[in-house]
């Protein structure tokens, strides 16, 4: 079958890594079938109002619209569907459309449908669509999105939190639950030396994130005497964390990195013992699924659909902002308090639930079912 991945969010010039899971999604759906993928996206330093890019990434044509972007939503709203149309006729027409994430730009694919019959699923990954969080969208983002979803064939959901929040929003289509992918062949089992010292975080380094909570953590664990090595990195903002670092005189058992390649964070996976992550809120993070496709042992908040996936020690769940539980929770791992399950185990699970043959056999089968309705 022909599939036209589009999304609110994906990787481009403007944001390297904005909706990098959407990239994974499309590639798993390559392996049964035939994937094309169409962005648009807007950028404030382009002269010419609509510029084509295209490219072959990891084996699929993707192609995305940049449209010169302004300080009006309206202008840049109708340059956005100006450039996914300029896109389309250059495309395959496509046997199913897939959209990703439920913001106004996915109207596109309910003009697709009218337009040209085009029956399209949503993979939907968004926070603000989480249960409690419906307020964030305002009516008309609310509005927009009922509409979206109820002229879907089907919505596929990341967690069922977000099922549940989308439900709430009035949306009756039919869903199925599936996760973020991950490609097990490149988060291979970690060097496990059954020692417990390495940490590691990597994120967007956001005020969701919470670093300064896990840096205050870490700082205390020192200041009780306790051996460790975290690695805190990604793509935001590093500098407050080399402060910390400075003005705690941290630089022997802390230190940061900056953006990593897909394949740079699995070989750091490979090279560390566990993996904390202490978010606000999430959705179905892929660095968790990551984490135990290498074998870490994760210690994560327990928000949005993280508890979903994550079976009995394989880490441990801590109630959001709740820092004395963390450091509780990473000291008692620290003194072999903590069981955990082996790294071949984490990984056999994270195939079969995250793995990209796993993924792709249950978008192809959501495919075939629309086709045939």
């Amino acid at each position: 079958m022909k599939i036209l991945f589009i999304s609110s969010w994906f990787p481009n010039k403007v944001e390297p890594t904005n909706g990098n899971f959407v990239q994974r999604h499309a590639e798993a759906a390559a392996l049964l079938n035939d994937v094309e993928i169409l962005h648009s996206i807007g950028d404030f330093h382009q002269k010419e109002k609509f510029r084509v890019e295209e490219n072959i990434v990891n084996g699929i044509r993707t192609l995305i619209v940049y449209y010169k972007n302004s300080k009006n939503p309206v202008q840049n709203f109708y340059r956005r569907m100006k450039s996914y149309q300029i896109g389309f006729l250059k495309m395959k027409k496509p046997d199913v459309v897939h959209a990703n994430v439920m913001h106004n730009s996915m109207l596109f694919a309910v003009y697709l449908k009218k337009k040209y019959n085009i029956p399209y699923v949503i993979t939907e990954h968004w926070t603000a669509f989480q249960e409690n969080a419906l307020d964030s969208l305002g009516f008309t983002g609310n509005y927009i999105a009922k509409i979206i979803g109820n002229n879907a064939s089907k919505i596929l959901p990341v967690c069922k939190r977000l099922e549940r929040g989308i439900r709430n929003n009035g949306v009756k289509t039919p869903m199925e639950i599936i996760p973020n992918v991950v490609d097990t062949d490149v988060f291979k089992i970690r060097n496990d030396e059954g020692k417990r010292g390495k940490f590691l975080h990597i994120s967007s380094l956001t005020y969701m994130k919470n670093i300064p909570a896990i840096l205050d953590v870490f700082l205390k664990l020192h200041k009780n005497g306790y051996e460790f090595e975290l690695s805190i990195g990604g793509d935001g903002d590093t500098k407050p964390i080399a402060d910390f670092i400075t003005e705690n005189n941290l630089s022997k058992k802390i230190n940061y990195f900056s953006t990593l390649s897909h394949r740079e964070v699995a070989d750091k996976m490979r090279d560390h013992d566990a993996f904390v992550l202490f978010s606000r809120y999430e959705n179905q993070p892929c660095v968790i699924s990551e984490s135990m496709s290498a074998g870490l042992f994760v210690f994560s908040s327990d928000v949005g659909g993280i508890s979903e996936f994550f079976p009995d020690q394989f880490g441990v769940l801590i109630q959001k902002d709740d820092s004395e539980s963390l450091y509780k929770a990473i000291e008692n791992y620290l003194q072999y308090k903590t069981e955990a399950a082996s790294t071949q185990e984490m990984h056999n699970y994270a195939e079969r639930n995250f793995g990209k043959k796993a993924i792709s056999e249950k978008f192809d089968k959501n495919y075939r079912q629309i086709l045939q309705s």
